[in-house]
C-alpha cells in the first residue's frame, strides 16, 4: 500500500516528554481488509446481494407472527382483536404514505444511506414494540416501523439492481424473492412455539440483535452509491400520491368490515381518484417529478406492473381464504392448518431462485407466462377440493400458486428495473412494492367479500369455490398481460457463482 494507505494504517501520537506512540486502528484495518477481499474479482455483486438480503430478512420475519398471534397479543394488552387488526392494516397504509417518497429519497441522497437509515429505525421500533404497554403504543410503533421498513425494501432492491448487469438481475431477484417469502415462513415455524410457550415480545427482542448485525454488515460491505442529481424532493407529488393510494387501501380494508356503502368507505373511494388526478397534474408540470409518467408508456415497465398486481391479487386473495376454508368446511385445527398452508410460501421461496436462473435462458416472458399459468391452475385445483379430500390435494393447490408466483415475480421485478435508468431504481422499486401492496389488499378484501356474500345462497363449500374462481379469473388477466412482456437482451458476461463469494473471502 502506498503512502496514503500507510497513513490510514498507523496514527502517530506524540505527547510532551514522551516518545512517539504508534496506534493501529484495528477496526479500520479489519474493515479495509474485508472490503478489499470482497471487491477482488467478480464477487462483489454477490456480497451486496447477501448483505442486503440479511437486512431484508431481519426486518421481514416478524410479519406473520403478528398475524397469527392477534388473540394472544390482545389478551396480553387487555384489548381486542378488532382493534389490533390495525397492527396489520396500519403498516400497509404507512407504506402507501412514505414508500414512494423514500424510494425517490434514495435516488437523490444515496441508496446506502437510506438503507442504513431504514435498518436503524427498524432496530429502534423493534425495541419499542417489545415494551409496548397498550394497543395504541403497539400500533404506533408498528406503523413507524413499517415506514422504516419501506426505506429498507426499496433501497435493497435498488442496491441489488445496481450491482448486477441487466441480463443477470433476474437471478438476483430470485434470491430476493426467496428471502422476502421465506422470512415470514421461518418466522411462523420458529416463532410460533416461542409465542405460545414464552411471549410474543421475545420475537421483537430477538429482532434487535439480528437487525443490528445486518446494519453493521451493511455499513462495512455495501459500496457508497453516491448522491444523484441535485434536485428537490417532489413533496407535493408525494403527498398527492400518498392521499390517493392510502384512500384506496383504506377503503378496500374497511369495506368488508364497515360495509361497502358506509360513508367512510364511499368517501375513501371518491377521494382516491381525485387525489390521483391531482398527482398526475402535478407530475406533468414538475421539473423534477417524483415518478416520471413517461415510464408508463414503456412496455416493460407498465406490463410487468400489471402482471404483479393481478398475480398478487390472486395469490393473496386465495391464500387468505385457505385457513378459513379448512377450519369451517373441513374442521381442521390450527396446527394442521398451519402445517398445510406452509406449502404455499415454502414453494414460492424455493422456486424463486431456480426461476431466476431459468429466466436468463428462456426469457422473462416465458417465466411470467409459466408462473401465471401455475396460479390459474391453482385456482382450478381448488374447485376439486372438498371436505374429505386428502391433504395432498390441499397442498398441491397451495403449492401451484406458490410456484407460480415464485417463477413470475423475479422476472417481472428485473424487467421493471431494466426499463428505467439506474438513477431511478429507488423510485422504480418503491412503485413495484406499492403496486404489489395494492394487489394484495384488493385480493384479500374482495375475495373475502365474495365468499361471505355467496355463502347463504350457494352454501359454505360452493362460496369458497366461487371466491377461488374469482382469484383464477384475475390470474388469467395476469396471464394475458404476461404475453406482452419483452425479453431483456443478454450480454456475454456472467456473474461469478454465488458460492464463490464465500470462497473469495476465506482465501483472500
Amino acid at each position: 500500500m502506498g503512502e496514503s494507505g500507510d497513513r490510514g494504517e498507523r496514527m502517530p501520537i506524540e505527547a510532551p516528554g514522551a516518545d512517539e506512540v504508534v496506534v493501529v486502528p484495528w477496526p479500520l484495518l479489519f474493515r479495509e481488509r474485508v472490503v478489499r477481499r470482497i471487491r477482488d474479482g467478480d464477487n462483489e455483486r454477490w456480497w451486496v446481494l447477501w448483505t442486503t438480503l440479511a437486512g431484508l430478512f431481519s426486518v421481514g420475519f416478524t410479519i406473520t407472527i403478528l398475524t397469527v398471534s392477534l388473540p394472544r397479543i390482545a389478551a396480553d394488552l387487555h384489548s381486542d382483536t378488532a382493534t389490533l387488526t390495525w397492527i396489520i392494516t396500519g403498516p400497509l397504509l404507512a407504506f402507501g404514505v412514505v414508500g414512494p417518497a423514500l424510494g425517490k429519497a434514495g435516488d437523490i441522497w444515496g441508496q446506502k444511506r437510506v438503507y442504513l437509515l431504514g435498518l436503524t429505525g427498524a432496530i429502534v421500533f423493534a425495541a419499542l414494540t417489545a415494551v409496548a404497554w397498550n394497543a395504541a403504543s403497539l400500533i404506533t410503533f408498528r406503523v413507524f416501523g413499517a415506514a422504516e421498513g419501506a426505506a429498507t425494501g426499496s433501497a435493497s432492491m435498488a442496491l441489488i439492481m445496481r450491482a448486477f448487469p441487466e441480463g443477470d438481475r433476474v437471478k438476483a431477484m430470485g434470491f430476493w424473492s426467496l428471502v422476502g417469502a421465506g422470512a415470514p415462513v421461518l418466522g411462523v415455524v420458529a416463532g410460533g412455539p416461542i409465542v405460545e410457550h414464552v411471549s410474543w415480545r421475545v420475537i421483537f427482542v430477538a429482532q434487535v440483535p439480528l437487525t443490528l448485525a445486518a446494519l453493521v454488515l451493511a455499513a462495512i460491505v455495501l459500496p457508497e452509491t453516491g448522491q444523484g442529481e441535485r434536485q428537490p424532493l417532489d413533496l407535493s407529488g408525494a403527498l398527492a400520491l400518498a392521499a390517493g393510494v392510502t384512500s384506496l387501501l383504506f377503503g378496500l380494508n374497511r369495506g368488508p368490515v364497515w360495509g361497502w356503502d358506509h360513508p367512510g368507505v364511499v368517501a375513501a373511494f371518491v377521494l382516491s381518484p381525485l387525489a390521483m388526478t391531482v398527482f398526475v397534474a402535478i407530475e406533468r408540470r414538475a421539473p423534477f417529478p417524483l415518478m416520471p409518467l413517461a415510464w408508463f408508456a414503456r412496455r416493460n415497465f407498465s406490463v410487468p406492473m400489471a402482471v404483479q398486481f393481478f398475480l398478487n391479487f390472486a395469490y393473496m386473495g386465495s391464500f387468505i381464504l385457505t385457513p378459513l376454508f379448512l377450519e369451517e368446511a373441513f374442521g381442521y385445527g390450527e396446527t394442521r392448518i398451519g402445517l398445510l398452508t406452509i406449502a404455499r410460501p415454502l414453494s414460492f421461496s424455493l422456486s424463486a431462485p431456480a426461476a431466476g436462473y431459468l429466466a436468463v435462458r428462456l426469457g422473462e416472458r416465458t417465466a411470467a407466462v409459466t408462473g401465471a399459468l401455475c396460479v390459474c391452475a391453482s385456482a382450478a385445483a381448488w374447485q376439486a377440493v372438498h371436505p374429505g379430500s386428502a391433504d395432498v390435494a390441499v397442498m398441491v393447490a397451495l403449492a401451484l400458486a406458490g410456484v407460480g408466483l415464485g417463477v413470475a415475480l423475479p422476472s417481472m421485478a428485473a424487467s421493471v428495473a431494466n426499463a428505467v435508468e439506474d438513477d431511478h431504481l429507488g423510485i422504480a422499486g418503491a412503485t413495484q412494492q406499492l403496486i404489489t401492496q395494492m394487489g394484495i389488499v384488493a385480493g384479500i378484501q374482495i375475495a373475502q367479500t365474495v365468499q361471505a356474500a355467496r355463502e347463504r345462497e350457494a352454501g359454505l363449500v360452493a362460496s369458497y369455490h366461487e371466491a377461488y374462481l374469482l382469484a383464477g379469473l384475475v390470474a388469467a388477466l395476469g396471464l394475458v398481460a404476461a404475453v406482452f412482456v419483452r425479453r431483456t437482451p443478454r450480454g456475454d458476461g456472467a456473474p461469478a457463482p454465488a458460492s464463490d463469494a464465500v470462497e473469495a473471502f476465506a482465501t483472500g
